[in-house]
């Protein structure tokens, strides 16, 4: 398991924590691995109901730790890119319902990791996008699939064109969020919700976590066997990464 990513918890539940609070909580190519293996690990526990997700300290996650991007070359990028993929892909296919608890930032690979988990209840200062076009990337039909399936295609268009952060009330207005509560009182609002879900058969959960994704599964099919090129262009991208840790490091 990586230092990023922490497995807490027994009986019906289990939290997994992302991070130390440091730099946003952003996750490097070793993080996304251990997650994706920290939730098949959990998919083969018939005693658990449910999982939180959520960030250690202020805020959720950042997405993807740009710090290891700066000197990587295209195939490296490319890979790790992959390993954010296989982890999101971990959290839907695992058969145990997962909730996001999302506080401050779900941005980037950050946004994925939140849409790929089953409800997510959002603190009134979070705020969550994909901007990810300024720094070259290009976005997936994977990534944009899970974005369009609750976002519907105008709004997942404007936010990938754009991008454009929601804020919380946004959020639950266009779907991306379940529900919105004070932040003092996320992590009790969280625990309600998971309570409510550990309360019933595993066997229910299970078939109807299966049912929705069999309603979902034409979309996300297509999505999944598009065939995508490179993940960047490579010298947006490093104009972009590289401009973007300026500004980090010498804000205005």
């Amino acid at each position: 398991m990586s230092a990023n990513v922490t497995v807490v918890g027994g009986g019906s539940s289990a939290e997994v924590v992302l991070g130390s609070g440091g730099s946003a909580n952003a996750l490097g190519h070793d993080d996304w691995r251990a997650l994706e293996r920290a939730f098949r690990e959990l998919a083969l526990d018939q005693e658990i109901r449910v999982i939180v997700v959520r960030g250690s300290g202020g805020t959720f996650s950042a997405g993807s730790d740009l710090r290891e991007w700066v000197h990587a070359a295209p195939d490296d990028v490319d890979r790790a890119f992959a390993a954010m993929e296989a982890a999101c892909t971990a959290i839907e296919e695992c058969p145990t319902p997962v909730i996001a608890q999302v506080n401050g930032v779900a941005a980037g690979a950050g946004c994925q990791l939140a849409l790929a988990c089953d409800l997510r209840v959002f603190a009134d200062d979070a705020r969550i996008g994909m901007p990810i076009a300024r720094l070259g990337i290009l976005v997936s039909p994977a990534f944009a699939a899970r974005l369009a399936l609750l976002a519907g295609h105008g709004l997942a268009r404007e936010l990938l064109y754009t991008g454009r952060l929601l804020d919380a009330v946004e959020a639950v207005s266009a779907g991306l969020a379940n529900r919105r509560v004070p932040a003092a009182e996320l992590a009790a609002a969280t625990r309600e919700l998971a309570g409510a879900v550990a309360a019933q058969p595993r066997a229910a959960l299970v078939a109807a976590k299966q049912a929705v994704s069999v309603g979902l599964s034409p979309t996300r099919a297509a999505a999944d066997s598009f065939a995508s090129g490179p993940a960047v262009s490579y010298e947006d991208f490093q104009r972009g990464v590289t401009a973007f840790l300026s500004r980090s490091r010498h804000p205005e």
